[in-house]
């Protein structure tokens, strides 16, 4: 048995972890589609780059706050819960494409990656992961969760992500365990 437990300690070094933790069921399917919606932002960062233009984009992310209001209740959802918690998912992956255009910028160049189209391919990717998310949400407010914002720091803490995803991921659940 203790060479077991050695073992078992030996892998989890090797592979970065500290802790051996068990999914939690209660943040991680909207931490899991929270993420997936910031890997987007290297995509929109590089459109942008290529562009020339601003983080910023005002008029798109009233068009984006609009339809999740307008999706809401079908939902069970508040218009303003909704739109609260995509306002801060829209503040996170800005806060990515900032770094990265600020690495670029630092670097003198962008990488070398497969540039998507903004049209066709990344708002789709976009509105696909509103609908998961915005599901998600629903979801999770179903449940009363004790003690929520202790809960989320652990559970955002368990996750095997760099500091500044990390960082984009506690900005994008800021006001999640703000219950209506």
């Amino acid at each position: 048995m203790h060479y077991r437990s050695l073992a078992l300690l030996a892998a989890c070094t090797l592979a970065g972890c500290t802790s051996i933790s068990a999914p939690n069921v209660v943040f991680d399917p909207l931490l899991d589609s929270i993420e997936r919606r910031l890997a987007v932002a290297e995509a929109v960062a590089l459109h942008k780059w290529d562009n020339k233009q601003p983080v910023q984009a005002t008029e798109r992310e009233q068009q984006v706050l609009a339809s999740v209001r307008q999706a809401a209740p079908a939902l069970g959802l508040a218009p303003q819960r909704a739109e609260a918690f995509f306002a801060d998912q829209m503040e996170a992956n800005k806060l990515v494409q900032y770094t990265l255009l600020s690495q670029w910028h630092l670097a003198g160049q962008a990488p070398d990656t497969q540039r998507l189209d903004l049209t066709e391919v990344i708002r789709p990717r976009l509105d696909e992961l509103q609908a998961d998310l915005l599901a998600k949400l629903a979801a999770f407010d179903q449940r009363p969760v004790p003690g929520c914002a202790a809960q989320l720091a652990v559970a955002i803490a368990n996750r095997p992500l760099l500091p500044a995803a990390q960082h984009a991921l506690i900005r994008a659940t800021g006001q999640l365990c703000d219950r209506p």
